[in-house]
């Protein structure tokens, strides 16, 4: 008999000139990029943690710590791969994702559909089930004055 079991995710990092900004794996014209040991997508930061967190495998941290030196600039698709993997090896299986970043600029909407299939394939599944929205923090705090942004994910997996 299987289970269906939920897990939350949050991402956060600033945002600074001279890096790309990616989000859900699709580089996005901007001209500041976000700020971390990886590619600093926040989005699939999320998610991962949301995967992590329903099959109640710790945290992105532990599995990609940004002490290590090897892994860094590493894509953050990658890190949803490994994810995907741990979900496997542990005989389950994501069954969606909803997902919101929060910015206040560019705009994220006409790229949903991209970072959709881009996560999907990343995680072995149809991009129907990957759900990705974006709002703005309407100016409150440092996300809304465009200092950063953020991400908060959850995730149903199935687990046997």
């Amino acid at each position: 008999m299987s289970a269906f079991r939920c897990g939350i995710g949050y991402d956060a990092h600033r945002l600074v000139s001279g890096r790309k900004l990616i989000l859900g794996g699709v580089e996005i014209a901007h001209k500041r990029g976000l700020e971390g040991h990886s590619d600093a997508d926040v989005l699939s930061h999320a998610i991962a943690d949301a995967i992590l967190g329903a099959l109640g495998a710790g945290d992105i941290g532990k599995h990609f710590p940004n002490t290590e030196e090897s892994i860094r600039g590493i894509s953050s698709i990658e890190i949803l791969r490994h994810v995907a993997t741990i979900a496997a090896q542990k005989n389950a299986r994501v069954v969606n994702v909803d997902a919101t970043v929060l910015a206040e600029a560019p705009k994220i909407s006409p790229h949903i559909t991209a970072m959709q299939e881009k996560i999907a394939d990343a995680l072995g599944v149809k991009a129907k089930a990957i759900s990705v929205k974006a709002t703005t923090n309407e100016g409150l705090g440092a996300i809304g004055r465009g200092e950063g942004m953020s991400a908060i994910a959850v995730a149903s997996v199935e687990v046997p």
